[in-house]
């Protein structure tokens, strides 16, 4: 578990509310209207207070039923809550006795399934919290890294919303990072591919890797001075390679094409962070000859890239052992996920 720390020096000094938007974000998020706007999955912030009780208060805003935070009280993961939209609503924190506490709240959506806004927060000795200064790993990837249609703690599978088996915190990219002692980012949207997604020719992940809420239809660009990660983990392919719905048209998987644009894709992510170690990670889910072809897909990019800048760091590649997902509609569990990151956080290890 990361170690965190207040920020400042000063020791609290007991106020009524803080502004959400006084709270520093980690991940895609963004501050406006006093407000903190979390958007990317596992996006969060963190304060402290004394006492044994605080509250924090959130909104959903526009046309979502409703959304999901989860929260860890004292570096102990505490639970998922769900946030009806709407209106804006409280929830409160109870600690087993008095003293400090830390708290670290997330979303545990992805950034399609809308933004959730901290309000603010209601206690005594708040204080914003900073993680300490350290490298960051961003994972780029699909539902797998956004930890969708993992988690069956509110219904089981086939039974609710999409959004209601999300849980960013228990992804493997966070998990990973955790373990490790690293910060991290999200940057992942269910469905997409490099070239075409899982039933759709787009918009991919070139397509809205820019944008604030991965979505073309925001207006607001990303500003990617916020986080310079030391490693960019890119876990695209999957739905590349799907067969989609069977009602839609789907051409055969074009490697061509496929390694051409996931090679202009990683330009554009050195581009953005030209110091940054770029990793490529295989997929789980695709086995067999998909999964030969994918891993020999990668490893095309690789070249490509390396050739590309001779004097820079070279590319790594990562392959995933094939897994028999225990999640819903074939993807990973929550459970899945820890051996996931299990698998992979000795390969970061190494690049760090």
């Amino acid at each position: 578990m990361m170690v965190v720390g207040l920020a400042g020096c000063s020791a609290p000094v007991p106020i009524e509310s803080l502004p959400g938007s006084a709270l520093v974000v980690y991940g895609r998020g963004l501050a406006g209207g006093g407000r903190m706007e979390l958007i990317g999955s596992a996006s969060h912030v963190g304060f402290s207070f004394t006492g044994k009780t605080c509250e924090v208060d959130v909104l959903v805003p526009g046309e979502a039923a409703h959304n999901y935070v989860q929260y860890t009280l004292d570096g102990v993961y505490a639970e998922k809550l769900r946030i009806a939209g709407g209106d804006m609503r409280g929830f409160v924190i109870k600690a087993s006795g008095g003293g400090l506490h830390q708290i670290w709240v997330y979303k545990a959506t992805e950034a399609m399934a809308g933004p959730v806004l901290i309000v603010g927060v209601k206690g005594d000795g708040l204080k914003p919290l900073k993680e300490p200064a350290g490298p960051v790993i961003e994972f780029i990837g699909n539902s797998i890294t956004c930890g969708a249609q993992s988690d069956t703690s509110v219904s089981p599978c086939g039974v609710g919303d999409y959004v209601d088996h999300h849980n960013a915190y228990y992804a493997y990219g966070p998990r990973a990072a955790r373990a490790l002692g690293v910060g991290y980012m999200l940057s992942s949207v269910s469905g997409i591919g490099i070239y075409r997604n899982w039933n759709s020719d787009g918009p991919t992940m070139p397509q809205v890797y820019e944008r604030a809420g991965l979505d073309v239809s925001d207006g607001r660009l990303w500003d990617f001075g916020k986080v310079r990660p030391a490693v960019v983990c890119i876990a695209l392919g999957t739905n590349d390679f799907s067969h989609g719905d069977g009602k839609h048209t789907r051409l055969p998987f074009d490697s061509a094409v496929f390694v051409s644009t996931y090679i202009r894709f990683v330009q554009l992510v050195k581009g953005k962070y030209p110091l940054a170690q770029i990793a490529l990670l295989s997929s789980p889910m695709a086995g067999g000859a998909d999964g030969l072809l994918l891993q020999r897909c990668l490893r095309a990019v690789k070249t490509g890239i390396d050739a590309l800048y001779p004097l820079g760091k070279r590319v790594a590649v990562f392959d995933f052992a094939p897994m028999r997902a225990g999640g819903c509609g074939g993807h990973p569990s929550v459970e899945d996920h820890a051996e996931m990151a299990q698998e992979l956080a000795p390969f970061l290890k190494g690049l760090l």
